[in-house]
């Protein structure tokens, strides 16, 4: 199958995935859209959202129509690292049998992240870079694809560890989960308190996302893009002599160069899905407030003067 053939199906897929989705989950179409380009690209995504926001539902949901097999890990904070990477136990031979934990799956909701302590925040990083985790010297490699779509409570933070700027790097997208509209939360309401239950059908398999991902790669990006991208990128460092008056002004830390790499990722996979057969800019646009939101370290200045990272990402763009 050619490259081309294989983009024009994956608009059919990626519009009937959506159609089965929205069987269970009501609205919020732009979050599914980007957990949907970090799978297509295999990145990681963060969700940011108070409870009741149908999180979980989202992703398990996500989950049966890929055809993956989805695990749900709560952290709490006297969750350890073997509760979640498995350990070795002795069997009736006398013998240490490894039994694998729950980050053994393809999807990994890792929910309320920022409640589990560093240590084993800190485990789960090793799965998320290296798609593979070591016990007791010994090193097991993850069922491929593998994705952590972690959860984060935005108001409760008494108790909580903040996930350090390492780690949240490694999300690809930082995904802002909104109340429903008034109209959205009526349509809930109604499909939630009768009796009916819409079961999802599987439209991919495994094997189908991790092809689905080497094509996105192989998706040809214009120089031009590659240096918007950058240059966006660039221009969130105060600490560069070209930085702009309001980034030196508000801002302490920018984004790495991750952020250029899954600006041009998530614009090839976001053009794709449009049937386009290469990114432009308004594609890097399009993906640049979810990968740059986390990566970007404002200051006191713009805490003060209620400036969020939104704000200083839509004046960049």
């Amino acid at each position: 199958m050619s490259d081309v053939t294989a983009i024009n199906q994956l608009v059919e897929k990626h519009s009937a995935l959506k159609q089965e989705i929205a069987k269970i989950i009501v609205g919020q179409e732009k979050v599914i859209d980007q957990i949907l380009l970090s799978i297509y690209t295999g990145g990681h995504s963060l969700l940011i959202g108070v409870p009741g926001l149908a999180k979980t539902l989202m992703v398990n949901t996500i989950a049966q129509t890929l055809g993956l097999d989805f695990k749900r890990i709560q952290f709490t904070p006297d969750l350890m690292p073997s509760d979640i990477l498995g350990s070795e136990i002795l069997d009736q031979n006398r013998n240490f049998k490894f039994i694998k934990g729950p980050v053994f799956a393809n999807i990994i909701l890792a929910d309320e992240i920022n409640r589990t302590p560093p240590k084993t925040q800190a485990a789960l990083l090793e799965a998320m870079q290296e798609r593979a985790v070591t016990i007791a010297g010994q090193r097991y490699k993850l069922e491929l694809p593998y994705f952590v779509l972690a959860t984060q409570n935005p108001i409760e933070q008494e108790g909580t560890y903040p996930l350090p700027e390492a780690q949240l790097d490694r999300f690809m997208f930082a995904i802002e989960l909104k109340y429903p509209s008034v109209e959205e939360e009526i349509r809930v309401v109604k499909t939630t308190t009768n009796d009916e239950f819409p079961k999802v059908k599987a439209l991919f398999n495994a094997q189908e996302i991790l092809e689905t991902q080497h094509l996105i790669r192989r998706i040809p990006v214009p120089d031009n893009v590659v240096g918007y991208a950058v240059n966006l990128v660039n221009s969130t460092r105060p600490v560069l002599s070209s930085a702009s008056d309001f980034v030196k002004q508000y801002i302490d830390w920018g984004a790495g160069p991750r952020a250029s790499q899954n600006l041009i990722l998530g614009a090839k996979a976001n053009a794709a899905v449009q049937g386009k057969f290469s990114p432009d800019m308004e594609d890097v646009r399009a993906v640049a407030m979810g990968i740059l939101r986390h990566r970007i370290i404002k200051n006191y200045k713009a805490e003060a003067e209620g400036i969020s990272e939104e704000d200083i990402i839509t004046k960049l763009l």
